[in-house]
């Protein structure tokens, strides 16, 4: 660690491994600095299967076009308009070349899926799933030259007047001064952090699960903050699902997430409904329902179903609870039996008779129930009964470091940092305000991952 390197890139992920491969490939030395050991490498890219990316027509492994424009509106839905539509919209375009680049990294995709996930158009799947995704990008990344190193935490940084100089890493057991002419800022977000939380969910936070890496705890994030780069982002944004339960506190990862809400009714402890589960199609909005369970008491809920819909939707890891009525299931679940059975009582009458179609937008719904419930309404009253316990699931947070279309970080005081970019977790905060669309996570590492490499690589030269 005692030469001078090209470009830092502090992360172990899509997003930081995409920076790597662009800057190697623009003719700079990278050290890559991945804080997790190897076989946790890779933050929450370990987790993902997707990525959403806008098309003019059909392939070989999407359904459809997706045009710039329709992902422009998914996105402003999604986020309520809380997002910088100047750096989104070039995002977007953007991504229209990652799928070949991508490709060409050494990253192989599958043909589109069916199923609830509706997603066969718009978003490209990556055969054998993230971490087959991860493996060939780092096997890319070696085969260029890039040199990685494994445990390796940076714990303190020497920037002044927004340059970066180098950086202080943990590894082997010593501490070394790395010194790079560019810095890139891969490292996600702070959703391991479960202290800082607390600070702006309070001591709710405790009770939730963390979908990806106990690694990504924001150390980085922080030290950028408080050495200056300009902030942005909600602290209590993030991409959260509800998934199940009984998941591992730390990195139960897909295998954990429920896909079922659409299909039934979700109560909380007090066996009541708290929102509608048949708002939208379900990638576009699933991760709004960990938000929703957090606001629960006890940050607990019941995903409630029946016999038909089983076999509907991809199970979790953990099989359902089952039982042949609802007082039995609700006394299974620790809930009241009279009021679950009400609440479902409740909800049989209110539903309208429509043609069910769970992949659009159909005419099964409510009439007078509070919440409703728009699309997707069946009664349930086959047995046997089904429930999933479900939690808040925390895939990463939204709290960021504000960037330019170079990927480049801005200062406090609104001025471009000299030498320092970021790409990834640890700046979606710019295009992702609140809510989140299947795949987007993934596009945004991508995109400004491959933007951070090829503009630390040019400043380097520089």
């Amino acid at each position: 660690m005692t030469r001078k390197y090209d470009v830092l890139v502090v992360g172990g992920g899509n997003a930081a491994l995409c920076a790597a491969i662009s800057a190697r490939r623009s003719g700079s030395s990278v050290l890559v600095l991945e804080a997790a050991p190897k076989f946790y490498r890779g933050g929450n890219t370990r987790h993902t299967r997707n990525m959403r990316c806008a098309h003019d027509a059909a392939t070989e492994i999407l359904s459809g076009p997706y045009t710039e424009e329709e992902f422009w509106e998914d996105l402003l839905r999604v986020t309520g308009g809380q997002t910088d539509e100047e750096l989104a919209r070039f995002m977007i375009r953007e991504s229209k070349e990652i799928l070949n680049w991508i490709v060409e990294q050494g990253v192989r995709w599958q043909p589109s899926l069916g199923g609830t996930l509706s997603l066969g158009r718009t978003n490209s799947f990556f055969l054998g799933g993230g971490r087959a995704m991860l493996n060939a990008l780092y096997l890319t990344a070696e085969r260029l030259g890039v040199d990685v190193l494994y445990d390796a935490e940076v714990v303190d940084m020497d920037i002044r007047h927004g340059t970066f100089f180098s950086a202080t890493v943990a590894y082997g057991g010593q501490r070394h001064e790395v010194r790079a002419s560019s810095l890139v800022a891969a490292a996600g977000g702070f959703e391991a952090n479960i202290e800082w939380l607390k600070q702006y969910w309070g001591d709710v936070a405790e009770n939730f699960l963390i979908r990806g890496t106990p690694y990504n705890r924001g150390s980085m994030l922080k030290m950028l903050l408080d050495k200056g780069v300009q902030q942005i982002g909600d602290p209590t944004q993030c991409h959260a699902v509800a998934i199940d339960a009984r998941a591992p506190k730390f990195d139960g990862g897909i295998i954990t997430r429920l896909d079922c809400v659409v299909f039934g009714i979700v109560v909380n402890k007090n066996a009541e409904r708290f929102y509608d589960e048949g708002e939208d199609i379900w990638p576009k909005r699933y991760a709004i329902w960990g938000r929703l369970v957090a606001a629960q008491p006890d940050q607990i809920a019941y995903i409630i179903f029946d016999g038909p819909s089983l076999e509907l939707f991809m199970p979790s890891l953990y099989p359902p609870v089952k039982a042949d009525t609802i007082q039995e299931l609700a006394g299974k679940l620790g809930l009241d039996p009279q009021a679950l059975e009400k609440t479902v009582e409740t909800f049989n009458q209110a539903v309208r008779p429509g043609t069910f179609d769970h992949t659009i937008l159909d005419d099964c719904r409510t009439e007078g129930l509070t919440p409703p419930k728009t699309h997707w309404a069946r009664k349930i009253q086959t047995a046997p009964f089904y429930a999933y316990p479900v939690r808040p699931g925390i895939t990463f947070t939204y709290l960021g470091t504000r960037v330019n279309k170079e990927a480049r970080m801005i200062m406090a005081n609104g001025q471009p940092s000299a030498n320092m970019f970021a790409a990834g977790e640890i700046m979606a905060g710019n295009v992702l305000g609140k809510g989140y669309a299947a795949g987007i996570g993934m596009t945004i590492g991508s995109v400004f991952g491959r933007i951070a490499g090829r503009e630390a690589a040019k400043n380097a030269r520089n």
